[in-house]
């Protein structure tokens, strides 16, 4: 017991130690971002105070300009110019001679900058809601799940874990190399692309930049037309937290344009990060297979929600109207196929019909409401298809929300969170992707046909089950063809960002978030070296040198064997064969030596 003493005090005070480190805050310097023209205080000029009036039927691509405003009340709020391909491989040029500084920067310094961000976005979450608010309709709180909580939850985990993962990490070396030490190592790609969606403008932009600058790789991105007001906002917290630690300039780039920018960007970098949909996420891949880069795809999905006969009703049911009503009816790894047990059906429904019944719609920073606007210009008549086509296959609408006061040129805008029963794989609602608050219950007898009905879809980003054995859960989620599941919970793999984010099918390929993510930034290398050099150096053995021996095979028949046979004896019998071949190689090569 003696001996244990000191180990355990010592243990002890490293504890106490560390856990007093803990308590002296570290030194991050603030940054100043200017705000001034984003916030709405009521005093916009008469510039930008007027009611935008999108052209419908055509977009904007001809003018050259991305016209910006609030999709919750139609209010103008700029534009910003649509890049051409010369401008952007500029910027990406420019990205490329700043990045070459960057690799070199230690990861003290990249942990510094991540802090700055951190310390920014905790300090100043109302301004970053409410810009993302403004700009996409969504709510207050669901900016903050999504855009907020989550980006400080990947930069936490980087300041955590990054450089562990972006280390050279040791590998076995095999029977055959016992005297090579094995390692791999990640290098910097150069210049990553990414193609980001407007449902979460913040994060989006976060995401890709916070593992590509990590890891010591600079990143232009483009973000949707949709949301390149508050993008543009975004990208100077970036620089000003990169100029604080002293980076290059044009490490990160945010542009802002249409198709023909995000092509020209495609064609120039090292790696593309695409989110979007599966139509452009195949002309993505056939454009980057002009230069073989490596692509990203996150593609959407149509993810399933399973309750099970023995949950507890009014809980699930809250969460299932939050994941149909996840940011504001816009559904980034929202459920949109809903399949319940028939033990408890109605029950649910009920349940959830009265849960509905109580959501209001309106504009977002006007009042109090449960739920925003929708983002894209006439993707409320999508929605309105999407319902009549399944109303008229037989299925009931059985709850819809309510709106709050709108403005007269933002109705079209808005659509009510909408529930229906009776539904089957025959309609359009349950095999297109939604991308709006409605929420089709259908009700299934079995596990093993719930797993088939959530199978039964070209997509395959996610999946939530539900039920009071988590055994049985967890069976029936192993089953789904996916790639990231959530067990009595939803959309909580997200919130891990050790893990990483990603499909399968028609949801895409690749992976972002975690340590997969972040090696997905690097150009992993293989490296072998000899262990115990220079006293133990690597030598071809005489049989096999040039010329070969006339026992050259034999040779290496035996040391195959011996290195990999299932028999120890025979390994041994094989080993003193080898010998015997080396030593007999040997006297013959020192008498020609001599001779």
């Amino acid at each position: 017991m003696a001996f244990w003493w000191p180990i355990i005090v010592l243990a002890f005070a490293y504890a106490i130690c560390r856990f007093l480190l803990m308590l002296i805050p570290p030194n991050v310097p603030s940054i100043d971002v200017d705000a001034s023209d984003v916030l709405d205080d009521g005093n916009q000029t008469q510039e930008n105070s007027f009611i935008y009036i999108p052209p419908r039927g055509r977009t904007q691509q001809s003018d050259r300009k991305v016209q910006c405003y609030e999709p919750a009340t139609m209010k103008y709020l700029g534009f910003f110019p649509a890049l051409t391909p010369a401008e952007v491989e500029e910027r990406v040029t420019q990205a490329r001679k700043a990045q070459k500084i960057w690799a070199k920067s230690s990861f003290k310094q990249r942990r510094q900058f991540l802090r700055i961000l951190l310390k920014y976005i905790i300090e100043h979450q109302e301004l970053i809601c409410e810009v993302s608010s403004r700009d996409t309709g969504k709510t207050m709180v669901d900016a903050s799940l999504g855009e907020i909580m989550t980006t400080c939850e990947k930069i936490t985990w980087l300041l955590s874990e990054g450089e562990k993962w972006l280390r050279p990490e040791y590998r076995s070396s095999g029977r055959s190399m016992l005297h090579k030490k094995s390692k791999v190592e990640f290098h910097p790609l150069g210049v990553i692309g990414a193609i980001v969606s407007w449902n979460y403008p913040f994060h989006n932009i976060f995401n890709p930049m916070l593992a590509a600058v990590f890891s010591g790789n600079g990143v232009v991105i483009k973000v949707s037309e949709h949301a390149s007001w508050s993008g543009c906002f975004y990208f100077r917290i970036i620089q000003a937290a990169l100029a604080a630690v002293g980076a290059p300039e044009n490490l990160v780039e945010v542009i802002t344009g249409f198709a023909e920018t995000g092509e020209a960007l495609v064609s120039s970098v090292d790696k593309i990060i695409f989110v979007g949909s599966p139509g452009v996420g195949k002309w993505i891949m056939a454009n980057a297979a002009e230069t073989l880069i490596p692509v990203t795809l996150e593609l959407g999905g149509k993810d399933a929600f399973i309750v099970c006969e023995d949950v507890d009703i009014p809980h699930v049911a809250q969460v299932a109207v939050r994941a149909t009503l996840q940011s504001s009816g816009q559904n980034c790894a929202g459920a949109e196929r809903f399949y319940v047990h028939r033990d408890i059906y109605n029950s649910f429904v009920n349940q959830v019909t009265k849960i509905v019944k109580s959501v209001s719609a309106g504009p977002p920073l006007a009042a109090r409401y449960d739920m925003g606007a929708i983002c894209l210009q006439e993707h409320s008549e999508k929605l309105q298809h999407l319902v009549d086509d399944a109303v008229d296959k037989g299925a009931e609408i059985v709850a819809r929300g309510s709106f709050g006061h709108l403005s007269e040129g933002a109705v079209d805008q808005f659509f009510p969170p909408t529930v229906l029963k009776n539904v089957n794989h025959t309609m359009k609602l349950m095999q297109e992707e939604t991308f709006g608050p409605i929420m089709p219950i259908m009700k299934f007898n079995s596990d093993e046909e719930v797993v088939k009905l959530a199978n039964d879809s070209r997509y395959g980003l996610g999946c939530a089950v539900f039920s009071g054995s988590q055994r049985r859960a967890k069976e029936i989620a192993s089953q789904i063809h996916c790639g990231v599941a959530a067990v009595n919970d939803f959309a909580s793999t997200y919130m891990c960002q050790s893990l990483p984010f990603g499909g399968t099918k028609d949801s895409g390929f690749g992976r972002f978030a975690g340590v997969e993510g972040l090696r997905a930034c690097c150009l992993v290398k293989a490296v072998v070296e000899d262990r115990w050099w220079p006293y133990i150096k690597t030598k071809i053995p005489k049989p096999i040198q040039y010329p070969v021996a006339e026992n050259g095979f034999e040779f290496q028949e035996s040391l195959v064997e011996a290195l990999y046979g299932l028999n120890i004896w025979d390994r041994l019998r094989a080993l003193v064969n080898v010998l015997k071949i080396i030593s007999e190689q040997n006297p013959v090569a020192t008498s020609k030596k001599n001779d």
